[in-house]
Order: C-alpha cells, then sequence, then structure tokens
C-alpha cells in the first residue's frame, strides 16, 4: 500500500499516521520526489482501513499495491535511484557507467594490465572474476581468493573501483574492499546469500537468471533490500531460448519495462549475452539507445589465449571502439 500525501503535512498529524501505522507491524519508507512524498506501507496491510487514511486532511491519495514486489516497485519510490559507488562515479538517474575487464582474474600481469587499458578508454569501473561459476566441474574455476588480491592490486594501480562476483557466503569476509559484489545468475535466487547482501552496506549489481521472468529478479532484488540494503543494481545478460545461434538471448524490452516496474539502476551484459565478441558492439549501441544505466563488457588483452570466455572478450582495441560509438549514441538516448 502507498498513501500520497499532500503538500507540506501537518507534523502532528504526520507522526500520529506513523505512529499508528507503526503500531499494526508495519514498515514505513518515505519517498521524497521533486512534487510529493509518498509513504510506501510495507507488511500485511490487509487490515488496514484504506478509506480511513484517505479521509485524512494530510492524505491526497491511498493505493493498494498489487506486485508482490514492495520495495524495488517504482510506485514506492517514483524518482529514480542512483548508486554511489565513489563520489564521482554514480549508476542510474542520469549517470552512466561501463564496467570492464576479464572474465576472469588469471595473472597479475594480466589484470594489471587490462585494468590501464580499459580506463584508458573511458571504462570508469574494473570487473574481474576471482572465483568462476562454471558448467563443467573440469574447467578454470578461478584464482579464488588470490584472484581478489589480484583485482585488488589492479585497484590500486589503476584507480578504478573494482566489481567481482561472490559464490557463497562463506567468501563473504573476502570482499570486504571489493567496492561492488556482484550476484551471478545462476545465484540470482540464492536466498541465503541475498539475505546476508541486504545486512550489508556495499553496492550489490544482481544479474538475472537463466530462465527468469522480470517479476522474479525484482523479488530477488526485494529480498536485499528486505535487509536495509537498498544499493542495488540490476543487470540484464540474456536469457536462454530456443536459439542456439548466440549464447543466450539479450532480451532489450526488458530495459524500457524495468523502468515502468522499478526505481533501480539497470545496466546490460551483452558479452555474456551474445558470447560471440562482434555482437558485442551493436547489442551495445543498442542497450545504450534503449534507455540502459550502464554496460558490462569483458575485455582481455589476449582473449584467443583467455582460461574462460575468450570467444566473447574483446581486444583493448576493439573496446576502445564501442566506447567511442556509445559516447555518440549516450547523448541522444538520454534525455534527463
Amino acid at each position: 500500500m502507498i498513501v500520497v500525501l499532500k503538500d507540506n503535512p501537518d507534523k502532528k498529524q504526520l507522526d500520529n499516521l506513523v505512529s499508528w501505522l507503526k503500531s499494526m507491524g508495519l514498515d514505513i519508507h518515505f519517498s521524497k520526489g521533486k512534487s510529493r512524498t509518498i509513504m510506501g506501507l510495507v507488511g500485511d496491510t490487509a487490515s488496514v482501513d484504506s478509506d480511513l487514511i484517505n479521509a485524512l486532511d494530510i492524505v491526497e491519495m491511498v493505493k493498494r499495491v498489487q506486485e508482490p514486489y514492495k520495495n524495488v516497485n517504482r510506485k514506492f519510490h517514483p524518482e529514480d535511484t542512483v548508486v554511489e559507488i565513489t563520489d564521482d562515479i554514480k549508476i542510474g538517474g542520469g549517470s552512466f557507467q561501463v564496467i570492464a575487464g576479464p572474465c576472469s582474474v588469471e595473472s597479475k600481469e594480466q589484470v594489471c594490465l587490462v585494468a590501464q587499458e580499459v580506463k584508458k578508454s573511458g571504462a570508469g569501473l574494473y570487473r574481474g572474476g576471482a572465483f568462476k561459476p562454471r558448467t563443467s566441474p573440469y574447467a578454470f574455476q578461478g584464482m579464488r581468493d588470490e584472484g581478489i588480491k589480484l583485482m585488488l592490486e589492479a585497484k590500486e594501480k589503476s584507480g578504478l573501483p573494482i566489481v567481482t562476483e561472490v559464490m557463497d557466503i562463506s567468501h563473504l569476509p573476502l570482499f570486504e574492499n571489493v567496492d561492488i559484489i556482484q550476484v551471478g545468475a545462476r545465484n540470482m535466487q540464492n536466498f541465503e546469500l541475498l539475505k546476508e547482501l541486504g545486512r550489508m552496506d556495499k553496492p550489490i549489481l544482481l544479474k538475472r537468471g537463466l530462465s527468469s521472468t522480470l517479476q522474479e529478479l525484482l523479488m530477488s532484488a526485494e529480498y536485499i533490500m528486505a535487509g536495509g540494503n537498498e544499493r542495488i543494481i540490476l543487470c540484464e545478460r540474456g536469457i536462454r531460448t530456443f536459439e542456439t545461434a548466440t549464447r543466450n538471448t539479450l532480451d532489450l524490452a526488458s530495459i524500457p519495462l524495468l523502468k515502468t516496474m522499478t526505481h533501480l539502476p539497470i545496466i546490460v551484459d551483452p558479452s555474456h549475452a551474445t558470447g560471440i565478441a562482434h555482437l558485442v558492439k551493436p547489442m551495445a549501441m543498442a542497450a545504450t539507445a534503449a534507455g540502459a544505466d550502464g554496460l558490462m563488457i569483458e575485455v582481455h588483452n589476449n582473449p584467443a589465449a583467455a582460461l574462460c570466455d575468450g570467444a566473447q572478450s574483446l581486444t583493448p582495441e576493439a573496446f576502445a571502439d564501442v566506447m567511442e560509438a556509445v559516447s555518440k549514441i549516450r547523448p541522444v538516448a538520454y534525455r534527463g
């Protein structure tokens, strides 16, 4: 349920309303926009008399929200959420960022070299996998804790904030100095992990599951927000369909759809969505034109020798070309 307040509501009446609602076991989230203030009521609102609330002098309107996701719902929070990574780097609300780097951390030389290269081309954040979820148990599983140490070294040398994926709750102590914790597609519905991330004060990059609906993605984000962590970035990375020509099917329509459903920022990963390097540029351009708040692109100094996902990785030169193309589309796509 949402309660839309009139301009400059009487403080005493508002305090009384809040106290009454809290006495019913409801959590209340305030969202102050440019022209109005909204109270989002989270909990069992079945017994709440909406007509009684609507009759109050300070209330403009009361609406019941049918969707099962509440905190992430744009009805609760009409203004775009802006996730602040550093004072200068933000995602959402008009702030567009590109996250780039290798699929997996392979060596100190590789991870530091690629960090410098993507920064030179304009990337705002650096990605690299230390823990790698792989379909085959015999495939390269990542350098694990040593990989995180190398990512932190690359961060120190390049100045770029880092993004890396967590696989298990037990690994979280290793992520203390990681700037954004990524939840991969296979863990999107690992609810115990999501609950734990909800207790953290750190940005979370939540990737859409391989066969998940948009509502399921938002319900996973709801798990994190229900724990108190509102710093969530959604990521469309392609879904599994009958098509086999590409690794996945990039759901570009999800971008404008999600913009109507949630206030959270949405970025797109064209690398995992297509699995083919030469498709990354056109899909990055299309995602930007569709209104994405950012991109996540895999870059490797020698894709042919990559230990993981070399076929979808760009060379630093190809990445620079993508950045130039995106920079021309972005001003036209974003109207403010």
